[in-house]
């Protein structure tokens, strides 16, 4: 059995869970007992399997405490990003169908902004805001019981998609127990060898899929998970040297801020234990990526796959030094190259990525989107673009269709575009990504003022401002150019790779 309540019975007194930062930990015992009691509030609260709970929380122990006590008591559990603003967040509880939204003081800014769906039950973690009852309060009336009705649960991201609008990916459930057999633990198990001697150090935000996802399956196999409070590149090492962590998972963006360390400080620290560097979300270099591997050995392992679970590429350092720029073959799903005719393109020809046999998804509560991400074959899609090689590795050209991976962020340029273009003194607006040395890319907007006399630098500010105001800072553009007319075709199109190759042309491809 691979859950975390096996571990409470077979090694309660191990750390589960120990924040880097503060030290705190939680061992499986504390984890089991805090899950069984979050299981019965839920219960307790009305929450019937398959209903759905929003949790926004910085880094702490209580993320995973509710997560397995939703999972325990059948929810979905949806992660919302600390960095959203207001409008954002009552979008994803309003289309989520959210019952039960848990936060805590350190979004209090944010929160207090908000205008939550009416039903939504508030609960915070601490010292309680008005509008929100207290967590401690509300779960100390429940006990460290298992719940009737123990129906495995499941997370459900959002992830915007190319109209701007935040989609939530949503899964089925299996209805079997909630201690069943789950093929992503098995997948873990077989590629990067997880399991009770696992020490998994976590760098990133756990709202986001691979760091919530990853450090459960560490806790599904009785591992113990680092969490840091944020990313510091030689806290990072220094960490993995006192914990003698095992396993980790990162963006190239943090490779490229370790790489920059001193190289007195690079040598300071003990690597021995390191034995797999797993990491994606954005295209990594070339060079950066045989740098770290030269730094660190043959430990690293990328893979390709999005947060609807249709499929898995995977590669290691020995095939990626024998193909570097792959991210792979396959290893659930079967990989489809489909050109804009449906037609499936021989080796070397580019076109939309597809898996074909990989488990089913949909987007909650938007059946148009779920139709767009299928072929009519009942193939799914993610909306990149690559090709595969004769042997089967899959090579990323473009990444749906102009979508900005900054720091390994996702960012979809629709959102600031439909935004700018609402200002008064805006007529037209490009936004894409442009070449930034330490986060890959950087989000820049080309806009087409009403009088050209506009294009100042306090206006580009102020445009900056209005965005900023709007949306999450990291969707905004962190510089802006001016352009008399846009480049539009005559059936209204925006032609941005025009304004797009301005910015690459020295670089190449934008994913090496």
């Amino acid at each position: 059995m691979h859950h975390p309540s096996h571990f409470a019975a077979t090694q309660p007194d191990k750390p589960a869970i120990i924040m880097a930062g503060s030290g705190e930990a939680v061992t499986y015992r504390e984890l089991d007992e805090r899950a069984l009691r979050g299981a019965r509030m839920f219960r307790g609260f009305g929450l019937e399997p398959g209903d759905r709970i929003a949790v926004m929380l910085e880094n702490r122990t209580a993320y995973h405490e509710i997560y397995w006590a939703a999972q325990r008591a059948g929810l979905y559990f949806t992660p919302v990003s600390t960095r959203l603003t207001a409008g954002e967040i009552e979008y994803i509880l309003q289309n989520s169908d959210a019952k039960l939204f848990v936060s805590s003081p350190a979004m209090a800014p944010v929160l207090q902004e908000l205008t939550l769906p009416a039903g939504v039950r508030r609960l915070m973690l601490d010292a309680p805001m008005a509008g929100f009852e207290s967590f401690e309060t509300a779960i100390a009336q429940f006990p460290a019981e298992p719940p009737d009705e123990q129906i495995g649960g499941a997370i459900m991201f959002y992830s915007s998609g190319t109209t701007g609008r935040p989609k939530g990916i949503k899964r089925p459930m299996t209805g079997e127990r909630f201690d069943a057999p789950v093929l992503g633990y098995q997948l873990y198990r077989k590629f990067y060898g997880f399991d009770q001697n696992t020490v998994y150090l976590s760098p990133a935000p756990l709202y986001h899929a691979a760091p919530l996802v990853f450090t459960n399956n560490t806790l599904a196999w009785g591992g113990t998970v680092i969490v840091m409070d944020k990313f510091d590149p030689e806290q990072a090492l220094r960490l993995i040297e006192q914990y003698r962590v095992t396993h980790s998972q990162w963006v190239p963006t943090m490779f490229v801020r370790m790489l920059r360390l001193p190289d007195a400080t690079r040598r300071k620290y003990d690597l021995s234990s390191h034995r797999c560097a797993i990491h994606a979300a954005a295209p990594c270099p070339i060079e950066i990526k045989r740098q770290m591997i030269e730094w660190w050995g043959p430990v690293l392992h990328e893979y390709y796959a999005g947060s609807e679970g249709n499929g898995f590429v995977i590669i290691d350092s020995p095939d990626w030094l024998a193909h570097p720029g792959s991210v792979g073959r396959a290893v659930l799903g079967e990989l489809r190259i489909v050109g804009d005719d449906g037609a499936v393109q021989p080796p070397g020809t580019e076109g939309t990525i597809y898996f074909a046999g990989g488990p089913k998804f949909e987007y909650h509560n938007d059946a148009e989107k779920t139709r767009g991400a299928y072929s009519p074959e009942g193939w799914s899609t993610l909306g990149d673009v690559g090709y595969v090689d004769e042997a089967g590795y899959l090579y990323l050209t473009d990444r749906k269709a102009y979508m900005i991976i900054s720091g390994g962020v996702n960012v979809y340029p629709q959102e600031a575009e439909n935004v700018l273009t609402a200002h008064p003194n805006v007529v037209d607006v490009a936004v894409f990504g442009v070449p930034n040395a330490e986060f890959g890319e950087e989000v820049k907007a080309v806009v087409q003022p009403v009088d050209m006399a506009l294009a100042t630098p306090a206006f580009a500010a102020e445009l900056i401002a209005y965005c900023r105001a709007r949306l999450a800072d990291v969707k905004c553009p962190r510089s802006i150019d001016f352009d008399p007319e846009l480049p539009r075709h005559p059936n209204g199109k925006l032609l941005k790779r025009n304004l797009r190759d301005r910015y690459w042309r020295d670089r190449g491809s934008r994913i090496i």
